[in-house]
């Protein structure tokens, strides 16, 4: 049993499909298929269930895979304690955020204040995190829905309200607040499924018994203050949009939403076995030791108020 064995087997029961895993690792498929069974052979125990084409991981797979992972984990962190302790830096620190936009100001202070850091940053669905902080390709996740991977910390970095927004001149427009039943045939401008956005916006109308009407999905959080000026439909916006420079920003009215938990909670999510570098180490110390508002809005100082900002991001 090598070390090249226990990845190829790692990446096959990721994908439990054989030719999507070649094409990761990027081998020859049969080369794939007899690493696997060479090393099925060596554990005397098949770790798949095969129906034609189709592979399943079994109950001796998903056991040999716990320790796999730890294995390999701990190599992988071996591997870059080494290199970042030759280093002159402080190492790396990896981040993944559903939208960039929210982390831009953020990330720009730490690397003002630690230009050592070796910063990477990934926009990541939710389901996309989770992989990423099990296979350790990121040191942290800025969330705005739960991760439900294993051995998970967390700390809460900010609360804010939804708000609804409408096109100017909309009959909405004027309004101080709205209920999901009467603006069940709206339609809607939002994420595709995987985005904090969509996943409120289908909560919010099932627990109506009701289903939203879709006029746009996308990927990028950002434009949808655009889409919804222009009339393409309404959608939900943090309030935080609202609150700061409205000078530059597209116009759209704003509406309360009489539901509870019409809210974003955004959330630092970390792995607790992984291991972090100095420069995670103070990216930590840094996104939780001010308040998370005021760097996502850009302000000079990170410690004032959140409302004295004078420039806008989408979020």
């Amino acid at each position: 049993m090598d070390l090249l064995q226990l990845r190829y087997f790692q990446a096959v029961a990721r994908y439990e499909h054989i030719s999507r895993a070649a094409q990761e690792l990027r081998v020859a498929q049969p080369s794939l298929s007899r690493t696997i069974a060479r090393l099925e052979s060596e554990l005397g125990s098949p770790l798949f269930d095969r129906q034609g084409r189709r592979i399943r991981l079994n109950p001796y797979g998903a056991m040999f895979l716990r320790h796999v992972e730890r294995a390999l984990s701990e190599l992988d962190d071996g591997r870059r304690a080494v290199r970042e302790a030759r280093d002159t830096g402080l190492g790396r620190v990896s981040v993944a955020s559903e939208t960039l936009l929210t982390v831009t100001h953020l990330m720009g202070s730490f690397r003002a204040d630690h230009p050592r850091a070796d910063v990477r940053l990934f926009q990541s669905t939710v389901q996309e995190m989770d992989r990423r902080l099990r296979t350790r390709e990121v040191d942290f996740c800025v969330a705005s829905q739960p991760l439900t991977g294993t051995n998970l910390d967390s700390v809460e970095l900010a609360r804010e309200e939804v708000l609804l927004a409408v096109p100017p001149g909309h009959w909405l427009d004027g309004r101080e607040s709205v209920t999901i039943p009467e603006i069940a045939d709206e339609p809607f401008v939002t994420t595709r499924p995987g985005h904090w956005q969509r996943a409120l916006l289908d909560r919010l109308f099932a627990a109506e018994g009701l289903t939203p009407l879709l006029s746009c999905e996308g990927d990028e959080p950002g434009a949808s203050q655009d889409m919804i000026s222009a009339g393409l439909g309404i959608g939900l916006i943090p309030a935080m949009s609202r609150e700061v420079g409205t000078e530059t920003r597209v116009p759209v009215a704003w509406v309360e939403v009489e539901a509870p938990d019409c809210e974003r909670v955004l959330t630092l999510v970390w792995s607790r076995d992984s291991y972090l570098s100095e420069a995670a180490l103070k990216f930590r110390e840094f996104i939780t030791g001010t308040p998370f508002m005021a760097h996502r809005l850009g302000l000079p100082d990170a410690r004032r108020e959140a409302g004295e900002a004078g420039e806008a991001v989408a979020t």
